[in-house]
């Protein structure tokens, strides 16, 4: 494994690449920063150069100023910047839950660097009929609410009810305890990138970036990151790819998502 920082505006983000063969990115869902799937990674090593990093605020990548907000837009920049560093190729980007978005951004503004996007239930609200989209921003900020005035174990059970999370998992999973870092991780994510989210827009209109919505197999339907990533098929008019395992199945169920990983990414080549 390589490991090294990047200087990008304002934060210095943190970044791994394992294996050989064709670039991917992974970007992450949630708090997980660059080791959150390295059960799906060790997977994948064997046939691609996987690249995974710390999203700015979270673990190892620090930004400057801790107090400044963050949007959906520059966590895009970040990954622009970091692909600009390692290759000058289009890679295979494979965008979970937030991740998804920050690769619907890149797709829109920096098509020359993804060769494909993989949007696995994109947490964006703007892709959603309008009184739906105000249903779910505003479930997003009283969630926020919950967890400044009750900390992480009043919030925890409602964001895995908000984004349909189960527990249902594969055996044998490297431990993902909720260390003190893990837990900075979560507060960042709620209370920086939760706004981020209700408040991001994009235009995808003319976009020409080749997108693959997705969806978990088990992901309740009424849950707005498996309706974001429906109405986004509608709007590519192209179908919903089914993954194993729920919202995180990359990280529940990384033997399965794996395979279908193969599969699907042989299936577009």
């Amino acid at each position: 494994m390589n490991a090294d920082l990047l200087h990008v505006p304002g934060a210095d983000l943190y970044y791994e690449t394992r294996g050989t063969g064709p670039l991917l990115l992974i970007s992450q869902s949630g708090e997980g920063d660059a080791g959150r799937s390295v059960d799906l990674v060790d997977r994948l090593v064997d046939e691609y150069t996987v690249i995974t990093y710390d999203r700015r605020g979270l673990s190892r990548s620090t930004i400057h100023d801790p107090e400044a907000g963050v949007s959906v837009r520059q966590h895009a920049d970040d990954v622009h910047r970091l692909l600009a560093h390692l290759t000058d190729q289009p890679v295979i980007m494979l965008g979970q839950s937030l991740g998804a978005s920050i690769g619907l951004h890149l797709a829109v503004e920096h098509p020359e660097q993804i060769g494909l996007l993989i949007a696995h239930e994109p947490v964006s609200p703007w892709l959603l009929p309008e009184a739906e989209r105000a249903e779910h921003r505003a479930e997003l900020t009283e969630l926020q609410k919950v967890y400044v005035e009750g900390g992480l174990p009043a919030a925890i059970g409602q964001v895995k009810r908000v984004l349909g999370i189960t527990e249902d998992a594969e055996a044998d999973l490297t431990p993902q305890p909720m260390t003190a870092q893990r837990q900075a991780n979560f507060d960042f994510f709620i209370r920086r990138d939760f706004t981020a989210v209700v408040q991001d827009e994009l235009d995808l209109s003319g976009c020409r970036t080749r997108i693959l919505p997705a969806t978990g197999r088990t992901t309740p339907q009424h849950v707005f990151d498996h309706r974001c990533a429906v109405e986004l098929a509608k709007l590519l008019g192209t179908e919903l790819v089914e993954f194993p395992g729920g919202h995180n199945g990359n990280t529940s169920h990384p033997r399965a998502y794996a395979a279908r990983l193969r599969e699907v990414l042989q299936g577009v080549s």
